[in-house]
């Protein structure tokens, strides 16, 4: 590998590291929200879920869907509590209680030193809805919006800054699946009207729901022809799993991940050169991650509950070497990619796991989103890499060595982040880092474990990082250690 402070992609949207929170399953009740949990504060917020929501650093977090948002009417969820109704949630089949809503959310964001991303319903509803949420979330007063949003409890405006318009809505699961024209024109002139509400806020038009989808690309090229002056950004969505248990396989479709984002920004410079604008669309990543191992559960839980563990994945060590890798790709993009959501944060296919009135805990996939959140700030450099390759199932030429790297020059630091995706040997790579003179070994953390099927529980942590790994400097150049089925964080720090 060759690094050198030149090869530069991009500055680092702090963003790519956000999350994702929606009205299902445990995410919010049990999981954020639990007024009787023993940490509560006087809200209602687990503390102990918002100190682990805050060692991930996550600076912005998408509320309140997902599907959910298809078929939501806002002001359910505002007002006093007692008075707001309880509701058939159909995209997840529960009974939705509203007990937290779009102000209690902003509260709780804050104190997890983060923003909101909010999604407006462009399922059963439109333009009317997402004006007046605008007004009542941003506009300062005197107005009957806004009015409202002070009664409430909220003199200041929320000031919220970036916009969903809508989820999936090519999806047939999705409640009010649109065509492309349809979702484009309703898209355009929900956008136009939220922009007069408030002029400064940031918009995402919706995507396809996946790369997989019969739709794809062509629903980007036929909606972004009506969206395209309007919206800021196209949202991604993709989700991996290893129903077939080849491991070789499962780590290779990070690759998959980097043909979808070439793909879309492919569609995206299409509309602009047919437009002829000066404009250009970047990428909102806004749902990815593994989601797979409770998908035969859920189809046993019982219909219109409050509540219930719906998408509650156990994730392994090898879950989390894919993540790393998912991790590597978005840091590699970071010129197109600005914004990304890790789906979701807690209970639902998530990093935190809690019990209800009882702890919370890691999971494997939550260190590789540390440590990458944590240290991966700053500009994102281009790795010259020679790597030996394998072919799997569905890929070939899958190098053996992914990594991704960061420069941070206002800490001195170069943080490399490295998966060996070979289930057998050690990789030694050799990193010429002769334009970073001066600069030492400061830390080397590995995840690392004999079993691909380890798995984090409560009170039994089985798959956790350590800082004993064997890279160190010879000679300008760095030597990286890294073990087979390994992610890896080597740190270098500039000695003063």
């Amino acid at each position: 590998m060759i690094i050198d402070k030149d090869f530069i992609i991009s500055n680092i949207d702090k963003r790519i590291y956000g999350s994702f929170i929606e009205h299902l399953g445990r995410a919010v009740y049990g999981g954020i929200y639990e007024p009787d949990h023993p940490s509560a504060d006087e809200q209602g917020f687990r503390q102990d879920v918002l100190d682990l929501v805050k060692e991930l650093q996550v600076p912005i977090i998408r509320y309140p869907g997902g599907n959910m948002v298809s078929a939501y009417n806002w002001e359910d969820g505002v007002g006093p509590k007692e008075d707001r109704p309880r509701r058939l949630e159909l995209a997840w089949g529960v009974i939705e209680t509203n007990q937290v809503g779009t102000n209690e959310f902003v509260d709780w964001a804050k104190k997890a030193n983060s923003e909101v991303m909010m999604a407006v319903n462009l399922g059963t509803r439109g333009i009317d809805a997402a004006r007046n949420l605008v007004e009542y979330a941003n506009h300062p007063g005197g107005t009957a919006w806004s009015d409202l949003r002070k009664q409430h409890g909220y003199k200041e405006p929320h000031n919220i800054k970036t916009w969903c318009l809508g989820n999936e809505m090519d999806g047939s699961w999705q409640i009010g699946q649109k065509t492309p024209v349809e979702y484009g024109r309703l898209a355009a002139e929900t956008a136009k009207a939220m922009r007069l509400v408030d002029p400064s806020i940031e918009l995402v038009s919706c995507g396809s729901s996946g790369a997989g989808m019969p739709t794809f690309p062509e629903w980007e090229a036929i909606t972004l022809d009506h969206t395209y002056d309007f919206a800021d950004y196209v949202s991604l969505h993709q989700y991996y799993e290893n129903q077939d248990n080849d491991t070789a396989n499962f780590l290779a479709n990070s690759l998959d991940m980097e043909n979808f984002i070439h793909t879309v920004i492919s569609t995206c410079d299409y509309i602009k050169a047919k437009k002829c604008s000066k404009k250009t669309i970047n990428l909102s990543f806004d749902e990815w991650n593994v989601w797979f191992h409770s998908k035969d559960q859920d189809k046993k839980l019982e219909p219109w509950s409050v509540a219930p563990p719906q998408l509650e994945d156990v994730y392994t060590f090898e879950d989390a070497l894919l993540v790393g890798c998912m991790l590597n790709t978005l840091i590699r993009h970071s010129d197109r990619v600005k914004i990304a959501a890790m789906a979701q944060l807690v209970n639902v296919i998530a990093p935190i796991m809690t019990k209800n009135g009882g702890g919370a805990w890691k999971q494997t996939i939550f260190y590789p989103f540390y440590y990458t959140s944590v240290y991966g700030r700053g500009v994102a450099l281009n790795p010259i890499i020679s790597s030996p390759k394998y072919d799997s199932t569905d890929y070939t030429d899958v190098p053996y060595l992914d990594t991704s790297v960061v420069y941070n020059e206002e800490k001195d630091e170069v943080v490399i982040f490295a998966v060996n995706r070979h289930l057998e040997y050690t990789l030694q790579v050799d990193i010429d880092a002769r334009s970073f003179e001066g600069y030492e070994v400061a830390e080397h953390v590995v995840l690392q474990n004999d079993d691909p099927k380890a798995a984090n529980t409560s009170g039994n942590e089985q798959v956790r990082p350590h800082n004993k790994g064997e890279s160190y400097m010879e000679s300008g150049k760095v030597v990286g250690i890294l073990p087979k089925l390994s992610w890896n964080m080597i740190r270098l720090k500039k000695q003063v």
